[in-house]
């Protein structure tokens, strides 16, 4: 079970889903939930930037910076109660917020962030808060679980979608996972093009991660589909087709250059997840 589960406190308009979110799994799991805001600038920035003619946020606004922080924490804090939360606090870090949730990550099970926007930024919201979900995944001990703009508040898990292709990265992701495979009502283990990863797989793809994950309590189906779209597509039209409620995957199973440059399944299912997506690397 998810005992510590952190949440990125910024005020912008996807806060409240993923605050919803977060409170559902808290209240389900008897989770602490913290919420954690950053001000955006660390004292060694600050201290660097004193003596700059350059300074993109002036010294006199820290104060500043902090109070609007502060006062987002205290909305989230009764948020929180509003929401059946019965344990919860607030963190405020001096520092960016990839700085900021990778520290907190470090102590819970779960971080919950919202999905990136590709085009534009919200006024106010610095630009190192972009590819904050790749970020932590990447660079993070724990899983991400990504809130889409489109959640409207229903069940996670649900069914669940989990992409397996015999990696590192998806064995770390079902492993974050198993809290909530286990109380999923059915989970369909979805192998896209497994003909192409024979060495992963062994005779019979899929049988060998379905028996691990029954031996956990799970209700788990293998579903095999050959197709010629990417996997990240196969995966989010599996998840529309099934009325899923989450798709749990590895996270930069290939080359990080590579997806980063040319794109992957990671990204893709980033940009385009239907409902909720856990990651892990």
């Amino acid at each position: 079970m998810y005992k510590t589960i952190v949440l990125h406190i910024d005020g912008g308009s996807q806060q409240d889903s993923r605050m919803r979110a977060a409170a559902m799994l808290a209240r389900e799991h008897g989770a602490h939930l913290v919420g954690t805001a950053a001000t955006g600038i660390s004292y060694t920035d600050l201290a660097l930037l004193a003596g700059s003619m350059a300074a993109p946020v002036p010294v006199t606004d820290l104060d500043g910076l902090r109070d609007a922080a502060l006062v987002r924490l205290q909305e989230f804090a009764a948020q929180a109660v509003r929401l059946g939360v019965a344990s919860s606090e607030v963190r405020l870090i001096e520092d960016h917020a990839d700085y900021a949730l990778l520290m907190q990550s470090r102590y819970a099970d779960l971080v919950v962030l919202s999905q990136d926007r590709e085009h534009g930024h919200e006024l106010g919201l610095p630009a190192r808060v972009r590819r904050l979900p790749e970020h932590l995944a990447l660079h993070g001990a724990r899983p991400v679980l990504v809130i889409p703009d489109s959640w409207q508040g229903e069940p996670i898990p649900g069914t669940v979608v989990a992409g397996w292709d015999g990696s590192m990265q998806a064995i770390r992701a079902f492993e974050a996972a198993l809290p909530l495979l286990q109380r999923a009502p059915g989970v369909k283990l979805a192998l896209i093009n497994p003909d192409t990863l024979t060495g992963l797989h062994g005779e019979e793809p899929g049988a060998d991660m379905a028996l691990f994950l029954a031996r956990h309590g799970v209700e788990v189906e293998v579903v095999v589909e050959r197709t010629g779209a990417t996997a990240g597509h196969a995966l989010a039209a599996l998840a529309s087709d099934c009325g899923a409620g989450l798709i749990v995957s590895g996270a930069y199973g290939h080359s990080r250059y590579r997806e980063w440059v040319l794109g992957g399944v990671t990204r893709e299912l980033l940009a385009r997840t239907p409902v909720p997506l856990l990651i892990a690397h």
